[in-house]
């Protein structure tokens, strides 16, 4: 109970502090439109991705966000739809975020072997706490705890705003580099005081190379992913190796987590599992981080290859 309660405080202290984050995925290309809402339609035919994250279930499975995206290029825009749904819960429940974005990327050929997208999103957002589970002070009995009605009142359980965002992405046969802005405008999603969502900053290289010519089933895809949003800061160095329909992966979150992640390409269906262990002062209370995806690529029309694909990871 005291833990829980510990825990509600400091839910309601970071959201009055005056700024807020987003949640943190560890699967990043499993997550694209996440990522960079460039990434719409860079699959060519339709795709369905799913993913799950269960962030420090040490403490009483504080953070868990789900989302659903899909995403198809489009001959006709000469680029990609995307849409992206995404529910995020902290404190068992304790306070809420569901959002809704809709994606446009445009793609353009500089030259025969490197590419650019550049990508829209706007997305609708809902905030809010469950009220039923907050503990005030003036429901404690000194013996027997929580046990009284609150007289506390809160004027605002929930707030409702527009977001923008924008990416860049550009690429070449097997490497590829982008630049993505969320939260454009900083909309204020504060329930008691002004919370500020801040704009976060993603840029992000790798590239994707055969081991030769014997080995053309094995790969291996180096990674940098940087992200900054307001003071706080990430550099994710990370390698994928792949065989056949293996795929194994190793991520250092430096300062915060080492992750590891094996994962299963098979035709055109997609499913990884990774773990997090944490490394920071928190690391013997939290349990790491679990985080499952799946995708689905589904057949599309025999057509002329109008832009080429991106040749990135899958995870």
């Amino acid at each position: 109970m005291l833990k829980r309660f510990l825990y509600i405080i400091l839910i309601l202290c970071c959201y009055s502090e005056g700024f807020s984050q987003d949640p943190t995925f560890s699967q990043f290309y499993a997550n694209r439109l996440y990522l960079n809402p460039a990434f719409a339609g860079t699959a060519n035919c339709p795709r369905l991705s799913l993913n799950y994250r269960n962030q420090w279930p040490g403490i009483d499975n504080s953070f868990i966000t789900y989302n659903a995206g899909y995403d198809q290029q489009v001959d006709a825009l000469s680029g990609g739809i995307g849409v992206l749904l995404m529910h995020d819960q902290v404190g068992e429940g304790v306070l809420n975020t569901t959002s809704a974005s809709l994606m446009y990327s445009y793609q353009f050929s500089v030259n025969r072997k490197f590419s650019i997208r550049a990508g829209f999103q706007g997305t609708f957002v809902q905030k809010a706490i469950d009220i039923s589970n907050l503990r005030f002070g003036d429901m404690i009995d000194a013996r027997r705890g929580f046990v009284y009605q609150s007289q506390e009142q809160i004027q605002t359980d929930k707030v409702l705003y527009p977001d923008f965002s924008f990416g860049l992405l550009g690429f070449s046969k097997k490497t590829y580099f982008g630049i993505a802005i969320h939260h454009l405008t900083s909309p204020d999603e504060g329930l008691i005081d002004q919370s500020i969502l801040l704009r976060r900053y993603t840029a992000h290289f790798g590239g994707k190379f055969s081991f030769g010519l014997r080995n053309e089933d094995m790969s291996w895809s180096p990674n940098v992913i940087y992200q900054q949003q307001g003071e706080a800061q990430e550099i994710n160095l990370g390698v994928y190796v792949s065989k056949g329909p293996l795929v194994f992966g190793l991520w250092n979150r430096i300062g915060d987590a080492f992750t590891a992640m094996l994962g299963i390409e098979q035709d055109d269906f997609r499913i990884g599992y990774s773990y997090d262990m944490t490394t920071s002062v928190l690391s013997d209370k939290t349990a790491g981080s679990h985080e499952i995806s799946l995708s689905f690529i589904f057949p599309c029309r025999p057509k002329k290859v109008k832009f080429e694909t991106i040749s990135c990871p899958s995870f």
